[in-house]
């Protein structure tokens, strides 16, 4: 039998409201959780519950901004976080968190990773191999060390081509059951291999997006859907995404900025990510430099 719920009305609930926000003594500048990247929290008001949609061309480094917002939302909030990928392995997504988090370029982590473990950067030798272990070994060691307290928030799940909607969020609720919280943050990378693979892209987007959106809504979690752009036609605005996925809370378009990336060195790139939806009416663009070696985005003032 149903539990009859109890009405009631604005009027009778706005007390509580009241001694609810007298409890919260600090003041913030946004009302979501931090991002680590201060102007694009400050734009988007922090990250809240809903779906953040997050399209661009491959090779942009939409994924490694979506681990790394995903690292820094876990370590300045204290929140659980889930990335899942339907196209790199895990032990690929940790090396480039040890990348950016020790400034060891992700290929001379390639070159060592017969000695990590399965877990984060620590290496698996005996003391005479440790010996032929590299210096730049022990600022991995020493990332990885101070890292270990949010890292222990943070889960990595392999999608493969059965994976659904269901599955993705029954193990949310699995991460939410082990941290005691209602309160966590998900990615999903390549979002695109959800829904019907026999549709085309253009035609199953809007389709993704709404099951995304209503799964955020009914978990009450905010989920960064990775969406890849695979027209060979670019030319047109990022805002058309505004009408191809129109359930979206918010809708973030990256594009490699060809002027501004001549002034970088190669293989690093100018980003600039396009607000084109935004919960809160407001639309602009934000300048990042990535820096693929380090798997790293810097926001530029």
């Amino acid at each position: 039998m149903t539990e009859k719920i109890s009405l009631q009305s604005e009027g009778e609930q706005l007390e509580s409201l009241l001694e609810e926000l007298q409890k919260e003594r600090q003041v913030k500048d946004i009302a979501g959780w931090e991002t680590g990247f201060p102007h694009f929290g400050r734009a988007l008001d922090g990250i809240l519950p809903g779906l953040y949609l997050l399209i661009g061309p491959p090779a942009c480094g939409k994924t490694s901004f979506a681990k790394q917002l995903l690292d820094q939302v876990a370590r300045h909030n204290t929140v659980p976080g889930v990335f899942f990928s339907f196209a790199e392995r895990k032990k690929e997504l940790r090396i480039k968190t040890l990348a950016r988090l020790s400034g060891v370029e992700n290929r001379e982590i390639r070159r060592g990773s017969a000695y990590l473990l399965h877990w984060y950067g620590v290496p698996k030798a005996q003391h005479t191999d440790a010996e032929r272990l590299p210096p730049s070994w022990d600022k991995i060691k020493r990332s990885a060390e101070e890292a270990k307290t949010w890292l222990n928030l943070t889960y990595l799940i392999e999608c493969g081509r059965a994976t659904d909607l269901q599955q993705i969020e029954d193990q949310i609720r699995e991460v939410q059951s082990i941290k005691r919280t209602d309160h966590v943050m998900v990615v999903i990378d390549d979002c695109q291999r959800l829904g019907n693979i026999e549709k085309k892209l253009t035609d199953r987007v809007a389709i993704v997006v709404d099951e995304l959106q209503r799964a955020a809504v009914s978990l009450q979690i905010p989920v960064v859907a990775v969406w890849s752009d695979l027209r060979e036609e670019r030319s047109s605005l990022p805002q058309v995404w505004s009408d191809r996925a129109p359930s979206a809370d918010l809708i973030l378009v990256m594009e490699i900025d060809l002027e501004r990336s001549k002034r970088l060195t190669e293989p690093n790139q100018a980003i600039t990510l396009h607000i084109v939806k935004n919960r809160r009416g407001e639309s602009g663009q934000l300048a990042f430099d990535f820096y693929p070696a380090f798997s790293q985005f810097v926001e530029i003032a």
